[in-house]
């Protein structure tokens, strides 16, 4: 069919950053530039002014708190529920199975349009975490499920996602769909790169690490840090980076000064400028993800784009697709074993930088082409709906 109208539906959007916001604003972009009608709706932020080609319906909310980060958007506003309703959307496609699905289940009636889901995030483990009573996580994990049983296809965004799914008690079908990247392939410029090295006083005889995220303790970062003190320990020359926001971050610049890592690690704050961030993925050796709570490492494609290896975790969602030595290394979650792999594989830089050039060639996915696929998936779900 030709052009339809789509709302995207998500917990979150920028100015907040984290991989589903960034996630559903390049679908809006790109489903923009394939000529469809586009409509975001998320929870209103105090001051958000959006400029963007596509609609963003932002909705009232409330807050959760300033550990959690999030506003939780209150998805039976009436003003809401009529202005959806007026958009007469084709497709709803939900991002988050909390109030997103809430809102658009108030909302898809008479006539019903098809629901897609994707699954991004282990919320089973946000509900182990931040609900305080085990009959209070027995009900939230009852309406996470029943939510998610409420639309008419499910995607995941890895195939090892899918246990996550199953473990939760989904027992439909479900359908991998892989996110991208907006990075081009191939590294920053070399001004930029130069830049950031003269800035910080780190120039190509010392190697580079980087890490890009919330910061969140979630993340395995005290994983990274404590890999890094026997870095130091082990007399190795080194800067670290750490880039992103988050409740955790004082807690973990203490932490690494305790450690004696004051002069190797830099925390950055959140950088929003894409090329500014590039520069620093096209600076480093090697990209530290240790996370086992994401289900798809955005980044890891991020740092593919810059021939940047990363270093995962053996058997997580964020290694699908690696292959230690060729264009990634594994690491088992221990801090001893995942700084040895970083010994090792800076041990002989030509050959870390030619598994960065693998990383590239097997694991980089533009998000044109991503979307690309959800768009084809789409038109196949209104043919048959």
């Amino acid at each position: 069919m030709g052009s339809f109208s789509v709302g995207l539906f998500n917990d979150s959007f920028p100015p907040l950053i984290d991989g589903v916001s960034q996630t559903v604003k390049n679908y809006a972009t790109h489903l923009h530039d394939l000529d469809c009608d586009v409509t975001v709706v998320t929870p209103n932020y105090h001051g958000v002014e959006d400029r963007y080609p596509f609609d963003v319906l932002r909705y009232p909310s409330v807050s959760v708190g300033e550990k959690v980060g999030y506003r939780v958007g209150v998805p039976f506003d009436p003003q809401t529920l009529v202005r959806l309703r007026a958009k007469k959307l084709d497709l709803m496609h939900v991002h988050s199975p909390f109030a997103s699905s809430v809102l658009v289940n108030a909302v898809n009636h008479r006539p019903r349009v098809p629901v897609v889901l994707t699954y991004h995030t282990r919320f089973d483990l946000d509900i182990q975490k931040r609900v305080p009573t085990a009959a209070m996580r027995k009900v939230a994990m009852a309406f996470l499920l029943d939510n998610v049983n409420s639309a008419d296809e499910v995607w995941v965004v890895t195939g090892s996602s899918e246990k996550f799914l199953r473990d939760i008690g989904y027992e439909g079908s479900c359908r991998v769909m892989e996110n991208g990247t907006d990075f081009a392939r191939g590294k920053a410029t070399e001004t930029m790169i130069t830049a950031l090295r003269e800035r910080y006083h780190v120039y190509e005889d010392k190697l580079v690490f980087l890490f890009v995220g919330r910061m969140m303790w979630y993340k395995n970062t005290r994983l990274i840090l404590d890999s890094l003190e026997i870095l130091r320990q082990n007399g190795m020359e080194f800067h670290a980076f750490f880039i992103g926001e988050g409740y955790d971050a004082p807690d973990m610049q203490t932490y690494a000064n305790e450690h004696g890592l004051q002069q190797q690690v830099t925390f950055t704050g959140a950088i929003h400028d894409r090329e500014e961030l590039r520069a620093y993925y096209s600076l480093a050796d090697l990209f530290l993800f240790p996370s086992t709570y994401d289900t798809c490492g955005i980044v890891v494609k991020e740092a593919a784009a810059c021939d940047c290896p990363s270093l995962l975790l053996a058997d997580s969602c964020a290694a699908e697709g690696v292959v230690h030595g060729q264009n990634g290394y594994l690491a088992t979650e221990d801090p001893a074993a995942y700084a040895a792999v970083i010994m090792d594989s800076c041990a002989d830089r030509a050959a870390l930088h030619a598994c960065g050039e693998q990383a590239a060639n097997s694991l980089y996915l533009s998000w044109k082409d991503a979307v690309g696929r959800a768009h084809a998936r789409y038109n196949e779900i209104l043919r048959e709906y």
